[in-house]
């Protein structure tokens, strides 16, 4: 159960790639730079495969503490904020 923690806590990149999908986060996604698309992508083919051969990874390729963060959530804020905006304007 040592490992739990660890995992728990390198769960954001999927929590961002399971994300319920309405129409801030996809366009949100459609927004990404290609790098983090990328990554997205293969975070999200390789919890798949893994899931269907019903392996767990590997724990030296586990997302280190400091470098897991929140990806969208940046360009997730600019979205709301300018899908927000243009309503004001239609508004006017």
């Amino acid at each position: 159960m040592a490992g739990w923690p660890a995992l728990s806590a390198s769960s954001r990149w999927l929590e961002d790639a399971t994300i319920c999908e309405n129409d801030n986060v996809k366009e949100t996604i459609r927004r990404l730079p290609e790098n983090l698309y990328n990554d997205r992508v293969f975070c999200i083919e390789r919890a798949l495969d893994l899931s269907m051969r019903q392996q767990i990874l590997p724990k030296k390729q586990w997302t280190k503490y400091e470098e897991d963060k929140f990806y969208l959530e940046p360009y997730l804020k600019a979205v709301i904020r300018g899908r927000k905006e243009r309503e004001e304007w239609a508004r006017k």
